[in-house]
């Protein structure tokens, strides 16, 4: 089975403009792929490269060297070379990615929020809200908060804010920092239970999961970046 994402001798370091360009070496010659169906679990001690590895593999960060592609409506894109342009494109159609942290619009809706992936793929407005309203009550988050800002939600209601608004396109490829982090357990479990689901459609997923008994319920392998400091 193909491969939907990989890496390529991939390497990623910081130059510290203040402290007269010195060179902090974070990872290097990262070989990686992922299939249809699996969960690559990315671990190593904090400080070793995961969250940097994860945004990599996003496109945030550009890479030292080497390269990462994936797979894109039946071709190739390197996300190391792609213009901006194929990068939003990539990632509104085939890589979603879901963050420790919940980045929004003021005042904009928790349920537009949650629409917002199906309303860039076409959905219409009224169909793109219904269907955030599932992912928002199978998440346990209560319909009085709906039509609020996410802004002064606890960091638990945040987070499935975040699950809801990553996994609701059901990308091809996923990306995954921390998921369930600020989560308790009913609510982990319902998180664990949505990757299996997304696993089971065949999606491609990487992630960071500090839980272990979380990560040993997803995860098909693990991938240790901390060998290649």
């Amino acid at each position: 089975m193909i491969a939907l994402l990989e890496t390529r001798d991939l390497s990623k370091s910081f130059t510290l403009h203040g402290r007269g360009g010195l060179t902090l070496p974070v990872f290097s010659g990262i070989e990686l792929s992922v299939r249809p169906g699996e969960c690559l679990a990315l671990t190593g001690h904090s400080g070793s490269g995961k969250s940097s590895l994860l945004r990599c593999l996003y496109g945030n960060y550009g890479a030292t060297e080497g390269e990462v592609r994936i797979r894109h409506e039946d071709r190739w894109v390197s996300l190391s070379a792609a213009a901006p342009r194929e990068v939003l494109e990539v990632r509104r159609r085939t890589l979603g990615y879901v963050s420790q942290f919940l980045r929004v619009i003021p005042r904009v809706s928790t349920l537009d929020i949650v629409a917002e992936p199906l309303r860039r793929l076409g959905m219409a407005a009224e169909a793109a809200r219904h269907e955030a309203g599932l992912w928002l009550t199978r998440l346990n988050l209560h319909e009085r908060l709906w039509h609020l800002p996410p802004a002064t939600f606890s960091g638990g209601e945040q987070q499935r804010v975040n699950i809801a608004h990553g996994l609701i396109a059901a990308q091809p490829v996923l990306l995954l920092d921390e998921p369930t982090a600020s989560l308790d357990a009913d609510n982990r479990r319902v998180v664990v239970e949505l990757i299996h689901l997304a696993r089971e459609r065949g999606a491609a997923i990487v992630g960071i999961f500090h839980d272990d008994e979380v990560r040993e319920a997803v995860a098909s392998r693990c991938f240790d970046v901390e060998q290649y400091r």
